[in-house]
């Protein structure tokens, strides 16, 4: 009876584990460890256009940690005309400024391989 209770108790650890892995998106990430990333992608022309209530606007969020501050971003709750004027048809939507869009949840590694961006930290 004892191994059944232990091995429950590891089950649940691990579950518990695993999912508040996924709901901070991967490892912790380091405040401001993407500084360099973010502010490259807003010079290169990248803009996100998204919504608070949006998940996978909040994932994209998540992935910079706090250099998303850094990310030109509009907030189309906010700011509905200009995501009309740019056609932005779901969230998120990542626009250049020689027009190229990306439609949907990127994640930092596509960002960077389609800007040329470093993800290494240049603070």
């Amino acid at each position: 009876m004892k191994s059944y209770i232990i091995t429950g108790i590891a089950i649940a650890a691990a579950v518990a584990l695993a999912w508040f892995v996924f709901m901070l998106g991967g490892a912790p990430k380091v405040a401001g460890a993407f500084d360099g990333f973010a502010r490259c992608l807003t010079q290169k022309g990248f803009t996100m256009y998204g919504a608070y209530w949006c998940p996978h606007c909040q994932n994209e969020k998540k992935a910079f940690g706090d250099s998303f501050r850094y990310v030109n971003y509009v907030e189309c709750t906010e700011e509905p005309n200009r995501c009309v004027a740019s056609d932005i048809k779901g969230y998120p939507t990542w626009v250049t400024d020689d027009g190229r869009r990306f439609e949907g949840e990127q994640g930092i590694a596509k960002l960077s391989e389609a800007s040329g961006c470093s993800l290494e930290n240049q603070n």
